[in-house]
């Protein structure tokens, strides 16, 4: 049978002039990273290229295994989509749970980090400050502040778990910054890449915004009440939104 497949794969790229040993070359990178960006090396251009050449034969191979992939022309990048991943305009049929290899798994400083950055992000497209990769420039102090700003936390005060949670985001694609020593200081910069619309929507940010909106004037609420009445009882402060599963899943 494996016999079978492999004449038949074979037989289906020699007509792009391929090889099995560029076939595996490709899937295996796909499966490895996760995603090929052309713009980032001339090796991950050559494999962009060989993917966009037989990006049906890839789609047939890996929906045997239940596995999608994203595809942006525009952008020029390709990232796999694990069973069960949720991606705006990309959901799944099925809702089975998938925790194997495929599925990368965020710490809670990753997760905070990413939501910021497509705050962020979403703010840069609203002011037209993109550049012509579709990437937005933003200084480490203006991201610290928006942490602050948005959930109330700061970057990890720990050097190792900073540097860590910048690079992981760097191999995601999600930013892009020159050495891990930029990490070290507010006034360095570092781009948020256009895969970070990807990962949180539109309608997740607007439940961001209400919810902070709500629970900032119950803050104040509360503080006029105190004023008022030390013993009057203070409002219980609303849940957090719901964050729909995705790609990623926080560990706890």
């Amino acid at each position: 049978m494996s016999d079978q497949l492999s004449s038949l794969l074979q037989e289906q790229l020699e007509k792009h002039n391929l090889s099995l040993d560029n076939w595996r070359e490709l899937v295996q990178r796909l499966l490895d990273y996760g995603v090929l960006c052309r713009d980032d090396s001339q090796v991950e251009a050559e494999l962009y290229d060989r993917f966009v050449r037989i990006h049906e034969l890839v789609n047939d191979y890996l929906s045997l295994m239940g596995v999608r992939f994203q595809h942006d022309s525009h952008f020029r990048f390709v990232r796999i989509l694990p069973p069960g991943a949720r991606l705006p305009g990309m959901d799944d049929e099925s809702d089975e749970p998938f925790n194997a290899g495929l599925r990368s798994r965020l710490n809670q400083h990753e997760v905070a980090l990413v939501l910021v950055l497509r705050a962020e992000y979403d703010k840069a497209l609203r002011e037209g400050s993109i550049d012509e990769q579709g990437c937005a420039t933003l200084s480490l102090e203006a991201i610290a502040m928006a942490m602050k700003s948005l959930l109330r936390r700061s970057l990890p005060e720990n050097l190792g778990e900073r540097r860590q949670a910048f690079k992981r985001l760097r191999q995601l694609r999600l930013i892009n910054f020159f050495a891990e020593s930029d990490i070290d200081s507010s006034e360095s910069w570092i781009k948020i890449r256009p895969l970070i619309i990807n990962l949180v929507n539109n309608e997740w940010l607007e439940q961001i915004r209400n919810h902070l909106a709500e629970n900032l004037l119950l803050v104040d609420e509360e503080t006029d009440g105190q004023e008022q009445d030390e013993s009057a009882e203070p409002k219980a402060r609303k849940s957090a939104p719901h964050l729909n599963r995705s790609l990623f899943a926080a560990e706890e």
